[in-house]
């Protein structure tokens, strides 16, 4: 069973309040789930070969494509955002 100071520590490290009540019955439940994850240690997964997912698939990327919308396209741009400094696109600081 985890001590009362692994509770409190895990607490901690989540950044929660924990009352002394409720130190009795995380102590209870998150050792009945370690005793779980224990029993997974007994199962017998020789020749099972590791996996990282299921379904086999990978992630699919679509190619960059440049468009070029022309002088016309960027004056129709420019004329709908809220400020423009030398010809470019003004946005607040992102950092």
């Amino acid at each position: 069973m985890l001590s009362k100071e692994e509770i409190l520590h895990i607490a901690t490290l989540a950044r929660i309040g924990v009352s002394e009540q409720d130190v009795e019955k995380y102590q209870h439940d998150l050792s009945e789930i370690l005793d779980y994850f224990k029993k997974l240690d007994e199962v017998d997964v020789t020749g099972v070969e590791p996996i990282g997912h299921i379904t086999g698939m990978q992630n699919t990327f679509r190619s960059d494509e440049h468009f070029d919308f022309g002088e016309l396209g960027k004056e129709e741009i420019m004329k709908n955002v809220p400020e423009v400094k030398e010809g470019f696109i003004k946005v607040k600081s992102v950092l």
